[in-house]
């Protein structure tokens, strides 16, 4: 940890991806670059194949409330200290389709983004370059425009092998998953083990985290990184804008850093707990001027399809998400399963926790687990699908009323997934079991509730003050010089993990910070 500084150009709130893509940028642009952090200041050597130390790199920050129908596994999906979420995140990395920046104008549903894909098309380009990402381009049937990836496909594993043919038999094309994983030496990363610790960092370095990409070009070019430094507020000067943050440091003490430019990138749910803490207009918080502060938020459901083959299946090798992927796309299931669906085909499997095979029989105990895990170390797979969501007004983000043991209030996510949403889901099962049976499993299963994941939405991007919290570029529109990073500012969800387009909304808009500074001070 370095000392705080009493004033900086750009204050960065969060030091995960995005907030690190936004600091390598803005640093070798001759900016001066400080990034604040609430957690630990991780380290590669902090990172061991475990999963009891992999729960360590998860959320530990200030307690978050759930509510609703199908409650959001927060801190199973969030990060905490240098790194964020995407310290621990899988590396799935397709890119959102043409068709998901239009549901409004294409489907009757939810919004349409204030930017197309071919807004977004070069960053994706450049942002995999950078990166380094996996797979076969030409074999990915509903792959948008873009260039070739710079390595080729990871390798795949009997079970993900296996289950595939049976997707494939109910006529749906399987082909290498796009991965920021490196399955070549790529710059100074070596290649991955396959060891199917993804989860818990990967200290290889071959999975493309913040401590192995940006956060270290960061550094390089200046950039300073501030641990256990806990930003409890913006503050607005008597000009009106936004001209300092309010944080408690390590030891307990409050500090104010002066800065002529912030950039919030603490998560989509810690994004818009922030916004809700610093006052804004007319009384209400910052952002909050036409009251969508919070809402428009969603969360993709995960179908969980298991089976027990007679063939031996390798689960303990490959990646956290599978090595192969398919896509059934908007026309491609029923109209009451409004939405698309991305299967990850063949991820290792580990004994127990996070999606372990013990936790997928939980209804098991004594001698019938114990009969099913010697089998299953050695024949189970699995295949887990990202159902689309339709953004529900039931779901939103929103102070609780209460307050911890520091005395600071205490968000609450409220999320319920849309009918729609539900049907895609039961859809999705009903076709991951009858890949499984296709393929000689007698009895496969899924989980009979709905996993939640990825934080989207709270603080979206729009083309217009009345009708959204930010512009396309990320700026609140009654605070320009505060950009909002993040899964927080999408309109919708599209049926892919969030990382890759969120670190191309950020060289979209860090290019356009370093070419315009005005507009953004």
């Amino acid at each position: 940890m370095t000392d705080l500084p009493k004033e900086t150009d750009v204050a960065i709130v969060g030091a995960g991806a995005a907030g690190s893509y936004f600091a390598a940028e803005l640093a070798a642009a001759g900016r001066k670059v400080d990034v604040f952090d609430a957690g630990p200041a991780w380290s590669v050597d902090d990172l061991i194949s475990s999963q009891i130390w992999a729960r360590r790199i998860k959320w530990g920050g200030a307690p978050v409330e759930r509510g609703g129908d199908h409650p959001l596994g927060h801190n199973m999906n969030m990060g905490w200290g240098f790194g964020g979420a995407a310290l621990h995140h899988y590396a799935s990395w397709p890119r959102l389709h043409p068709d998901d920046f239009q549901t409004a104008s294409r489907f009757g549903k939810g919004v349409d983004w204030p930017i197309s894909y071919e807004d977004l098309q070069p960053h994706y380009d450049a942002v995999q370059s950078d990166v380094g990402v996996s797979g076969d381009a030409k074999a990915e049937e509903h792959r948008p425009p873009g260039a070739a990836y710079p390595m080729p496909p990871l390798q795949a594993f009997s079970g993900g092998r296996l289950l595939s043919k049976g997707f494939e038999d109910l006529g749906m094309k399987v082909y290498p998953a796009p991965m920021a994983v490196t399955s070549t030496v790529y710059g100074d990363r070596p290649p991955c083990v396959y060891d199917g610790w993804c989860d818990a960092g990967c200290p290889v370095g071959a999975l493309a985290n913040p401590l192995v990409t940006h956060l270290p070009k960061a550094r390089k070019s200046g950039a300073r990184f501030h641990s256990a430094a806990d930003v409890r507020q913006l503050n607005r000067a008597k000009d009106g804008r936004i001209r300092s943050l309010t944080l408690v440091n390590g030891s307990g003490e409050e500090r104010t850093i002066f800065a002529n430019a912030f950039v919030l990138a603490a998560g989509a749910v810690h994004n818009v707990r922030l916004l809700f803490e610093t006052a804004g207009v007319g009384g209400r918080a910052l952002g909050d001027a036409n009251g969508l502060l919070g809402r428009r938020f969603g969360s993709h459901l995960i179908a969980n399809v298991y089976a027990l083959l007679d063939e031996e299946t390798e689960p303990h090798l490959g990646l956290s998400a599978g090595s192969l992927m398919t896509q059934a796309r908007h026309d491609e299931t029923s109209d009451a399963a409004y939405g698309a669906v991305t299967w990850g085909i063949g991820p290792a499997i580990k004994p127990n926790d996070l999606l372990g095979i013990a936790v997928a029989r939980s209804d098991l105990f004594g001698p019938e687990l114990d009969k099913f895990m010697k089998k299953a170390v050695r024949h189970i797979a699995a295949a887990n699908g990202i159902c689309e969501a339709v953004f529900s007004d039931q779901s939103r983000l929103e102070p609780s009323g209460s307050r911890d043991a520091r005395g600071r209030p205490i968000i609450r996510i409220v999320h319920q997934a849309s009918p729609e949403t539900l049907s895609l889901w039961a859809e999705a099962n009903r076709k991951g079991l009858a890949a499984a049976r296709l393929v000689g499993a007698e009895e496969p299963w899924i989980t009979p509730q709905p996993t939640v994941s990825h934080a989207l939405g709270g603080s979206v991007m729009g083309a217009s003050p009345e009708t959204s919290v930010t512009d396309p570029y990320g700026r609140l529109h009654e605070a320009p010089n505060v950009v909002v990073a993040g899964s927080g500012l999408f309109c919708s969800s599209g049926a892919v993990s969030p990382t890759f387009t969120i670190l191309a909304l950020a060289r979209r808009t860090a290019r356009e910070m370093i070419a315009r500074p005005e507009e953004f001070a």
